[in-house]
């Protein structure tokens, strides 16, 4: 094995959040000021994901005040204290670039929800209903 793969695979993180392109995240990021450090968290939706292993980065686009702000993160960064995912999107693009040209309400994404399995509990759905309906 090479040197810097080494040293790369020291540098990464154990485990990574899972978020993908169109979830909304609150990315809390440490900012150091003189002797102390702070975190500050940079709202906003994940418009691409780039790059692979220890150099991938995504960037989180918001608007501030009007204006369009764009951040790339390095998903292994030290500065990054924690990802917070707050709404997945329904998307069908890797890349949302086109986010970029859009004002108002044509931001908006439209929400992707999770679908219950109802085999993954332990207790059988239709029991459970038909014992309500003899309680009442």
């Amino acid at each position: 094995m090479n040197i810097i793969d080494t040293i790369e695979k020291e540098q990464m993180k154990k485990t990574t959040p899972q978020f993908s392109i169109g979830d909304q995240v609150d990315v809390s990021v440490k900012i150091v000021e003189g002797d102390k450090e702070r975190i500050q968290v940079f709202s906003g939706v994940v418009i691409a994901r780039n790059g692979g292993g220890f150099k991938e980065t995504f960037t989180v686009r918001r608007i501030v005040q009007g204006e369009g702000v764009e951040r790339v993160f390095p998903i292994h960064s030290p500065k990054i204290a924690d990802i917070k995912v707050l709404k997945s999107g329904k998307v069908r693009r890797a890349k949302l670039y086109y986010m970029r040209g859009r004002t108002g309400k044509g931001t908006r994404l439209q929400e992707k929800f999770e679908k219950e399995n109802p085999k993954a509990t332990s207790e059988p759905v239709t029991a459970k209903k038909k014992s309500e309906k003899e309680k009442t």
